[in-house]
């Protein structure tokens, strides 16, 4: 494996979209979040980016902290609970549904704004329609990385419940080979499913390799990661496509 590969995505997020991810995915209302269970996936989440070796900001590690905190007053009895000052609320989730709800509220703001802004371009379109621009939003059904990381630990949960993954002695894969291999399964036009991307993979290190490879093609936009429909299976198609 590559050890020094480090991966660099400009397709990141911040902290609050994150959570705002993981409550739409357990359909749950933002009122009602459990802070127990949504540390506990978020800190899952964070696992898996130092395992990818992937770059994150500090204010991943720093929503971390803070929901570990906020996670150690809810388990506390009432009475042991500290005074917050300027605060009448005894619930510790309250600040953070509030910047939820507030956020959450901005970026459908802004989702709107680039639904206009494909209206827009399709209007205006000339010689068959502009070429997205390098830096351009996600196209309609492709998915972030989020859910591509939710879909890498699934791969991992299910590998592991078979009882068979292992390491082979001296086994070596590299992120360019596996990128080439992605390339070659893609060459007949067709899409991929994310889970059909690792096969009969039993190696760990092997399925993390091939999913470094994705993400990097991903990053260099030579693919496209969809999801037609909400918790349908990702799909892996060229960019071309």
């Amino acid at each position: 494996m590559d050890s020094d590969y480090k991966v660099r995505l400009e397709i990141f997020e911040g902290p609050l979209d994150l959570l705002l991810y993981l409550i739409k995915r357990d359909e749950i209302d933002i009122h009602d979040i459990s802070i127990e269970r949504i540390t506990g996936q978020y800190l899952e989440y964070i696992q898996a980016f130092k395992e990818l070796n992937i770059d994150i900001a500090g204010e991943f590690i720093v929503m971390a902290a803070n929901l570990i905190y906020l996670k150690s007053r809810s388990l506390l009895p009432a009475e042991q609970q500290s005074p917050e000052e300027d605060s009448q609320e005894d619930d510790p989730r309250w600040d953070l549904i509030r910047q939820l709800i507030e956020y959450k509220k901005f970026k459908e703001a802004g989702a709107q704004l680039q639904l206009r802004e494909v209206e827009q371009e399709r209007i205006f379109a000339r010689d068959g329609g502009p070429a997205s621009p390098p830096d351009s939003p996600l196209r309609l059904g492709e998915v972030g990385i989020f859910q591509l990381i939710n879909a890498f630990q699934n791969v991992i949960k299910r590998v592991e419940a078979r009882q068979d993954v292992g390491e082979i002695f001296g086994e070596r894969f590299s992120v360019s080979d596996k990128i080439d291999m992605i390339l070659r399964r893609l060459g007949h036009g067709a899409a991929l499913r994310f889970s059909d991307l690792f096969g009969e993979i039993t190696s760990r290190v092997e399925i993390v390799v091939t999913f470094l490879a994705l993400l990097e093609l991903v990053r260099l936009k030579q693919v496209r990661a969809i999801q037609k429909n909400v918790f349908e299976e990702i799909e892996i198609a060229s960019a071309n496509e």
